[in-house]
């Protein structure tokens, strides 16, 4: 018995006959409040890739102006993460734009996985700044020449810092909030710009006592920096690549299965996500005895008690099966 996907909130009439045909039915989990669900998502994400791209080509420009008159390589390395990190905007709002689509015969899941090929190009884009930056700054080791305007460059550290760590919160607030990894990767991506954007202020204090090794040197720091958030990043997007899910969210689902009346073990559950909702296969054992009527019934209210425990789940499939075990089915008849 499967109930694949059912929507909530509507009736199914009364009696053996009702019963029989919403058994035989098919339904759609996909309801019209739960695309609501998944569109809204989608549009919090636009907004928030827009908002913070605005905000950070403005940061950059002001950045690349500074960067122009005082020649300091830690601040070009800072103004290219945070011109790459507004760039970043591009292929997640690509993948928000494809994640709204129906799912077709052929993309039967939808393309909500879109965002995760966006992850993966936000980290070839941190990857590609990190190499930049360290190239830029062993050049200087090598090259050395002073920095002038060592002020205007801390002030421009210091505006880099702010603006980068409003639109890291903002997006990883708004990411973790309709469950896209992608964005959050953003976000960590945005911090650590915000770090490499104290590193310049640090590199402009030791231009001012005559320290012209602590610019490229700080250079460097912001590329260790980097990679460090991108291994972070990079497990978060290939996790979702992978189907990783938090084993909380596991616990919750077999929990709410396992409470649902009737439901006399859960033997499989699997769940994946699809962009920034969840998906879930389970398999839950009744007792023999039950109809077809009964055992779907059962399977129904055990799919809108994990719906309950997992906001972002959007579509569930749950194959109810006759259990096996005597002494299970025994006991529970004996609780009911």
């Amino acid at each position: 018995m499967e109930s694949a996907g059912h929507g909530h909130g509507h009736g199914h009439g009364h009696g053996h006959w009702s019963r029989l045909k919403h058994a035989l039915k098919p339904h759609s989990h996909e309801s019209a409040e739960l695309v609501d669900d998944t569109l809204e998502a989608s549009r919090s994400g636009m907004r928030a890739l827009w908002l913070s791209c605005a905000g950070l080509l403005a940061t950059a420009v002001a950045q690349l102006a500074v960067v122009g008159f005082t020649g300091s390589v830690a601040l070009l390395g800072d103004t290219l993460h945070n011109f790459a990190d507004a760039l970043t905007a591009v292929p997640l709002a690509v993948a928000f734009l494809l994640a709204r689509r129906q799912a077709t015969r052929r993309f039967t899941h939808g393309l909500g996985r879109a965002e995760d090929l966006a992850g993966l190009v936000i980290l070839m884009v941190m990857a590609g700044s990190a190499v930049l930056a360290a190239y830029e700054a062993i050049d200087r080791l090598l090259n050395p020449w002073p920095m002038t305007g060592a002020g205007w460059v801390a002030l421009a550290g210091v505006v880099g810092f702010a603006g980068n760590e409003l639109v890291a919160r903002f997006r990883i607030r708004v990411g973790r909030r309709i469950g896209s990894a992608a964005l959050v990767a953003d976000g960590l991506h945005a911090r650590t710009d915000g770090f490499a954007s104290l590193a310049v202020v640090l590199a402009a204090g030791g231009a001012l006592v005559g320290w012209t090794w602590a610019d490229p040197v700080v250079g460097l720091l912001i590329t260790v920096a980097i990679v460090l958030v991108l291994r972070d990043a990079a497990r978060e997007v290939f996790g979702r690549l992978l189907d990783a899910v938090d084993p909380h969210l596991v616990d919750d689902a077999e929990l709410a299965l396992a409470e649902t009346p009737g439901v006399l073990g859960v033997d499989v559950i699997r769940l994946r996500w699809i962009g920034h909702t969840l998906a879930a296969e389970a398999e839950v054992s009744v007792d023999p005895g039950r109809t077809l009527a009964e055992a779907h019934g059962i399977a129904h209210a055990a799919e809108q008690r994990m719906a309950s425990a997992l906001p972002r789940l959007t579509r569930a499939l749950i194959h109810a099966h006759p259990a096996r075990d005597v002494n299970v089915v025994a006991a529970g008849v004996k609780e009911a």
